[in-house]
């Protein structure tokens, strides 16, 4: 299919920084004071940092920062720190630093400290005077977070020279374990984007890299010992036409792995940064790639492909002596690749069915004296956490690990919410709280129709910023086993490194200000004045962050027998300043401010676009208003008819390149035009296309809903309402037409007029594939 709607990433333009925090000044003072901390003292400084320091305070007058300037830095340690910083300043500015090589006056200085105390190597004081910058710590990773406050403070510069106001910070993380976890099994990505993500993360002061290297779809690490998992278990045949060769029809493998070599060299780029990479190994779930590499490990003696599917599979490894053996061995070359101190081991939605109708597994769970699946688990994890505490390694898995019992050592990544999280500090273990409902970064930013494929509930920026990692019911005895945070990237739906930035930018900074910054000091609009400065950051850095949050919604409620329309403007993010148009003109600071729902004569065309400081945060956008336009709506525009399970999904083809994207209810696909004017209409067009139905759901697949056919191949219906009469039935036919569509025209009845809710439903169950639609066109009399 063809139609696309590709997620716009869209160059911002640039906002200056000191101007945009002049403006914010009152604003967050009053919300600082309100918090009980006391107010920013220097504004201007501030807010072009993210994430805030843990105090600031002003001093007088300046410092000028250009090419004369010499870089100072003694040791090997600060003079990393300083290389990069002078790296930093040339990719985002117009000023080349040098190494000084003596000890001349003035300049900037990296200095380690061994004299400087802190509870926290990543602690770090920065001192602006008008004769000098100094950044000061005892450690190499608190230098090199000082250095990055700096590189905030002059970025970016496009300047010849950059004033940075006099200073002194003092500032140390809140808590130990920053996070963000990548998804490479589902889609691969390059070493290269690996690195440029890790260089994203270093800048926003994450320190942990959770790198989920094997699944179901794929198998994505080199382990010598066991050939077969990359040879088969790294590739697999997409759904439909985008596992097919378009010359030839042939199949078209999706394939990709990383080599010992590669992955040594990915752990010394990331230390390099301060950043410790946590391998995940999936046990005992997530395993179908494994098996079909090795069938001998899975419990069916069956050798399945590796899967082409997403959502939540059955197929587990068996709990034979043999299969512990291998999963130790995995691990013991795992342990080799990666220095840092946890190896993470899944345990997450593993499905017990194929155990509970083992015989084998049964025998086994008696043979161990374990009373049933959960404890078996339980028993695999146990066995690993000895493994690898044996080697030095400590074991985190996700909150799954609770239930059966957990090992001593081990530490508890909570995703089902906070609960597990909970749960686990209270009974004495360290937690890393990562909610799906918070922290899934692969869940939509916005509602916008141009956002890209992705899960159904939008996690927006505000949302991500308010989340507090340490539960007001967690009692105080327990909250030190609190490290952190982190956020997780599920790639199913994120074919390209672009798509992958588009999840993860500009969520990632409301992450590192929660990360580190103090609570008190948190403030979401003071966050939303100083993330202009962060988004020039990105263009200078060439990240394509999301423009979704920054976009103008429209809402219109059209009146067709008058001519007219009623359009309600809003930003998701909570920008107040929208400026609009009606004459085609593009909108500038002068335009007219959006205060309160546009009534426009049709035809009219509405741009609308939000500012802050006098510039746009994003290219405007524009609303075609006629008679014609106000009788359709696309998927985008229509409303699910329940809350099943609802998903932004790709189309399967072409293999390359752009494909259609659709809107549609798994469990139940029903679309909704609520108030549709049915006044004069005599019949309803509707453009549906077909795609793959690739998914499984386990036992939410009893909530899939579908209407009984009446013909051989299903109807469309529509309905006054999800469960209101039927008012047209049209049979759908075998195939859609070569550019993967069908047209279909329902009659309605001659009588109906006025207002209704209007329902459109596919009938029956036609997987593996599914109807999906494109648009809907109230066709008049």
């Amino acid at each position: 299919m063809k139609r696309t709607t590709a997620p716009r990433l869209l160059s911002f333009l640039a906002i200056p920084v000191l101007a945009l925090a002049l403006a914010a000044c009152q604003r967050d003072e009053k919300s600082a004071a309100t918090a009980g901390a006391p107010p920013p003292a220097d504004v201007s400084a501030e807010m072009a940092l993210i994430p805030l320091p843990a105090k600031l305070e002003p001093r007088q007058g300046q410092f000028t920062i250009d090419a004369s300037t010499p870089v100072h830095a003694e040791g090997e340690a600060a003079q990393r720190v300083a290389k990069r910083f002078v790296k930093l300043v040339s990719t985002t500015g117009k000023i080349d630093l040098k190494l000084a090589a003596d000890g001349a006056a003035g300049g900037i200085r990296f200095v380690l400290d061994p004299a400087f105390k802190s509870a926290s190597p990543e602690a770090y004081v920065l001192d602006t005077a008008t004769d000098g910058i100094t950044v000061r710590a005892s450690d190499e990773r608190g230098l090199f977070y000082g250095a990055v406050t700096l590189w905030q403070l002059a970025a970016p510069g496009g300047e010849a020279a950059i004033r940075v106001p006099a200073l002194h910070i003092e500032d140390a993380p809140r808590f130990g374990w920053r996070g963000l976890m990548l998804d490479s099994a589902r889609h691969f990505q390059s070493v290269e984007e690996i690195k440029r993500l890790l260089d994203a993360m270093a800048l926003h002061k994450l320190n942990t890299f959770h790198w989920h290297l094997t699944d179901d779809q794929g198998w994505r690490i080199e382990i010598k010992r066991y050939p077969k998992l990359t040879e088969v278990g790294g590739c697999r045949i997409p759904a439909g036409d985008g596992g097919k060769d378009p010359a030839t029809e042939k199949p078209k493998p999706y394939c990709g792995y990383y080599t010992q070599d590669q992955i040594r060299d990915v752990v010394k780029y990331a230390a390099e940064r301060h950043i410790t990479i946590v391998p995940e190994i999936d046990v005992p779930g997530h395993a179908q790639a494994a098996i079909a590499a090795y069938p001998e490990l899975g419990v069916l003696g069956d050798k399945p492909p590796v899967l082409n599917e997403w959502g939540v599979n059955t197929y587990l490894f068996n709990t034979e002596e043999s299969t512990f053996q291998f999963l130790e061995n995995v691990f013991a070359e795992v342990i080799g690749l990666f220095p840092g101190p946890y190896v993470h081991v899944g345990g997450d939605e593993a499905v017990k069915d194929q155990w509970k109708a083992s015989a084998r597994v049964q025998a086994r769970m008696r043979e161990l004296g374990i009373k049933d699946e959960m404890a078996m688990q339980s028993h695999l994890i146990q066995r690993l956490e000895k493994f690898l505490v044996a080697h030095d390694r400590r074991l985190i898995g996700w909150d799954e690990i609770l239930e059966g019992g957990l090992p001593p050592e081990a530490t508890v990544m909570s995703w089902r919410g906070i609960e597990g999280g909970i749960e686990a500090a209270e009974q004495g273990h360290d937690v890393v709280m990562s909610p799906s409902s918070e922290l899934y970064f692969d869940y939509l930013q916005t509602h916008s129709p141009n956002e890209p494929p992705g899960r159904p509930a939008a996690i927006p920026l505000k949302q991500v910023y308010a989340f507090e990692p340490v539960p007001q019911q967690l009692d105080a005895a327990h909250r030190q086993h609190i490290l952190g945070l982190q956020a997780n990237v599920w790639t199913e739906h994120m074919r390209s490194f672009a798509r992958m930035q588009h999840a993860i930018f500009p969520r990632i900074a409301a992450l590192a200000e929660t990360g580190w910054s103090p609570q008190a000091r948190k403030d979401y609009d003071g966050f939303l004045a100083r993330l202009p400065a962060q988004l020039q950051r990105y263009q200078a850095l060439g990240i394509n962050y999301a423009a979704t949050p920054f976009e103008v919604a429209f809402s219109v409620q059209e009146d067709r027998q008058a001519g007219k329309a009623t359009v309600t403007l809003d930003n998701p993010t909570g920008y107040q300043d929208i400026r609009y148009t009606t004459d085609g003109n593009d909108p500038t600071a002068a335009s007219p401010r959006y205060e309160s729902p546009l009534a426009l004569t049709l035809p009219a065309e509405l741009r609308a676009a939000v500012f802050a400081d006098g510039k746009p945060l994003a290219a405007a956008g524009v609303q075609h208003l006629t008679a014609a336009s106000l009788l359709s709506r696309t998927d985008e525009e229509l409303q699910m008819c329940s809350s099943g399970l609802m998903l932004r999904l790709e189309d399967d083809g072409p293999a390359d390149g752009e494909r259609a994207i659709f809107n549609v209810d798994i469990f139940n696909p029903c679309w909704l035009w609520s108030g549709a004017d049915l006044t004069d209409i005599a019949s309803i067009k509707v453009r549906a296309g077909r795609m793959p139905y690739y998914f499984q759901l386990h036992k939410d697949e009893a909530n899939r809903k579908f209407r009984a056919p009446k013909s051989a191949h299903g109807e469309l219906e529509i309905h006054a309402g999800c469960d209101g009469e039927l008012l047209a039935s049209v049979p759908l036919p075998a195939e859609p037409d070569s550019s993967g569509f069908v047209d279909l025209k329902a009659d309605l009845p001659a009588d109906l007029t006025g207002r209704r809710d209007l329902c459109i439903t596919f009938t029956g169950d036609t997987r593996p594939t599914m109807w999906v639609l494109d648009r809907v066109t109230l066709q008049p009399r």
